[in-house]
């Protein structure tokens, strides 16, 4: 079944519905369909199923471009319905539709229609009457899915740089009667003058003024006959007059000048090709003309001739959207070489945009795949597409337009909500085809948050007066991602965003103090500080039981340190601190000593090494809070090797 689709008459008329049904019959209708934004296939019996995929397209109403084929759900029903129906598809102000079922092998349900929804308005139900198209989706139909507009202010279509009718000093004196209109834009000719390539650019504007006085004075024409004129330079020329963006009626192809718009280059182009940059100006015009009422540039259309030379009135003309003069009448023009390049002018005009790509994300920070900011963001973009043939620029963010560029405006800055968002740049072309290009961007206010705030205790390792060995712990952690882990004092190292422990020193006996700095990707950042002095108690301090002789070595703490060989020999410190450690000195004849913390058995240390150890941490324990603490060593007296060399205490208060 087939059929052309409704179509909005914006000029007047009654106020917009909220409902509109529109009766699935197989027969075009010629009545107007007001906007709507939201659309449903609905029949009489709720029992029955529709065999087959319902599927619809719908026409934009600011850009007057078609959807897509989308399919409509029709399996679902619910026991309170009066009318079987579809799941409705929410598809934007729109002001056309189409709809057909596909891979139907049983009748269709009775009774079926479309229910176009407009949810801003109130008034009464007006009915409809639509075809069931089976025409081919043409083109891209804007950003892929089911993006919600939101009310955001769109720049008006651009068209290429024009000289005016004033700019051209054209005569307004000769012209014979008010300017007459037509029909939406459906085919674009190209036409050459046959005046000479043996001009300057600087005479362009002359040739135009010669023209129009040629085809008035000489033709009896009311005015020039076309819609616009191109010199060799790319410079374009408003042609006849009653306004560049409107649908003015020319004189440029006899039995089709209704619905359709021409351009002529000035020159002859019968053995001459036009320059790359003429071939794209006369694609930014022709997409600039037929993209503005959704038809594709490279594209075809069926045409009804006015009556010619080469087709009789009523004739069904299938002409290509671009085409060149000849394609409608018998002549040579546009000449041999233009007409050659007319395919590549179809491409041009007809393509969606180029080489769009992102070229920064200013107030954010990129990691992988992931842009993080703290809320305000301004992407910026490029295209290699010339701008001439850019309609606009759009940034969306989940699925909802939020900005809209002109063409020459490549970055716009925009606030997100916290959490996770995909950041679309759509650039738009003249055609109404476009290409999109996404961008995951997480918005983060949220500072890092430490689970575990820095702390340090003892580790083993040599103990000298100005490093005393320690291990420094955090845990942290981000909403989204860390960026960097810091130590920032008492110097700065980068501890990684991995790591949740580093070996650290602090001299003996002062206050240290270390503040680890955690940074997100949005650059949120958090610190914490913890401050320790590592005491060192000389084994002379300690209550000792048994026997003990004094040692002397440079190698010990302080030059001095206590041997013990008998078993039982003993030595007790008592202090208030968060973690702490004993010093002996190691070696291959070094006996073993038991420990015991506050009154509790810890084990016993074997001291014995294969070489000579002064000042080692051999035994530590770090508690999470301050407190006082009791430590006794006892010497072993090990068969052999009896002897231990005691070198004190280290705690951390």
């Amino acid at each position: 079944m087939g059929g052309s689709p409704a179509a909005a008459d914006q000029r007047g008329g009654a106020a917009n519905p909220a409902l509109q049904t529109v009766a699935l019959t197989g027969v075009a209708s010629p009545e107007v369909i007001k906007p709507f934004s939201l659309i449903g296939v609905t029949w009489a019996d709720p029992a029955a199923r529709v065999d087959g995929f319902v599927q619809v397209r719908t026409r934009d109403l600011s850009t007057r471009r078609w959807s897509p084929w989308q399919t409509l759900e029709t399996d679902g029903r619910a026991p309170a319905d009066v009318r079987g129906s579809s799941d409705p598809l929410w598809v934007g102000p729109s002001d056309g539709v189409q709809a057909r079922v596909t891979g139907a092998r049983r009748p269709l349900p009775a009774g079926l229609r479309m229910d176009l929804i407009n949810p801003d308005a109130e008034d009464a139900v007006t009915p409809r009457r639509a075809s069931m198209g089976n025409v081919a989706a043409a083109g891209r139909a804007g950003m892929e899915g089911r993006l919600e507009k939101a009310a955001v202010p769109l720049p008006g279509r651009p068209h290429p740089r024009i000289v005016t009718r004033a700019g051209w000093r054209a005569n307004e004196a000769i012209v014979k009667g008010p300017a007459e209109y037509t029909g939406p834009t459906q085919v674009f000719f190209v036409h050459h003058t046959a005046t000479g390539n043996g001009y300057s650019c600087a005479q362009s504007a002359g040739i135009v003024r010669g023209i129009q006085a040629y085809q008035v004075r000489s033709r009896g024409w009311d005015d020039i006959g076309y819609n616009y004129l191109i010199d060799k330079c790319g410079t374009v020329f408003e042609g006849r007059g009653g306004g560049i963006a409107r649908t003015v009626l020319g004189a440029h192809t006899l039995g089709f000048n209704a619905n359709a718009s021409a351009i002529a280059v000035i020159g002859s182009y019968g053995g001459r090709a036009v320059s790359t940059r003429v071939r794209t100006v006369i694609a930014a015009m022709a997409a600039y003309k037929l993209g503005a009422y959704g038809n594709p540039p490279a594209g075809r259309v069926v045409v009804t001739s006015g009556g010619s030379e080469r087709f009789p009135a009523g004739r069904k003309v299938p002409l290509y959207r671009i085409s060149g003069h000849r394609d409608a009448g018998q002549t040579a023009c546009p000449g041999n070489a233009l007409y050659a390049q007319l395919p590549s002018i179809r491409a041009i005009a007809g393509a969606a945009p180029t080489g769009l790509r992102m070229t920064g994300m200013r107030g954010s920070a990129r990691a992988g795949a992931w842009y993080f900011t703290k809320g305000v963001i301004q992407p910026a973009w490029n295209v290699t597409t010339p701008l001439a043939l850019i309609n606009r620029f759009e940034v969306w963010v989940d699925g909802v337009l939020r900005v809209a560029t002109p063409a020459g405006k490549h970055s716009a800055p925009i606030r997100l909500a916290p959490g996770g968002h995909t950041v679309s740049v759509r650039a738009l072309h003249l055609s109404g085809r476009s290409t999109v290009v996404n961008s995951k961007v997480f918005a983060d206010t949220s500072a890092p948050v430490f689970g575990r705030e820095p702390d340090v205790a003892l580790r083993p390792g040599t103990v000298n007066l100005g490093a005393v060995p320690m291990h420094l712990d955090w845990t942290v952690r981000d909403n989204a991602s860390l960026g960097s882990v810091r130590l920032t004092r008492p110097a700065t190292v980068n501890l990684g965003v991995r790591a949740r422990t580093r070996n650290v020193g602090a001299p003996a006996n002062r206050p240290t103090t270390f503040t680890v700095r955690a940074t997100d990707r949005a650059f949120n950042a958090v610190s914490a500080s913890v401050t320790r002095t590592p005491v060192v108690v000389s084994e002379s301090s300690a209550q000792r039981s048994g026997t003990w002789r004094s040692l002397r070595n440079g190698s010990y703490l302080g030059g001095t340190a206590v041997g013990g060989s008998v078993r039982g020999t003993s030595a007790t410190w008592r202090f208030s601190g968060s973690s702490a450690a004993l010093v002996f000195s190691r070696g291959p004849r070094a006996g073993r000593v038991a420990v015991i913390l506050d009154g509790r058995p810890q084990g016993t240390i074997d001291l014995r090494s294969t070489r000579a150890q002064a000042r080692q941490v051999v035994w530590s324990r770090w508690w999470p809070q301050s407190g006082e603490h009791t430590v006794r060593i006892v010497v072993e007296g090990t068969p052999g090797r009896p002897g231990v060399a005691l070198d004190g205490l280290v705690y951390l208060k």
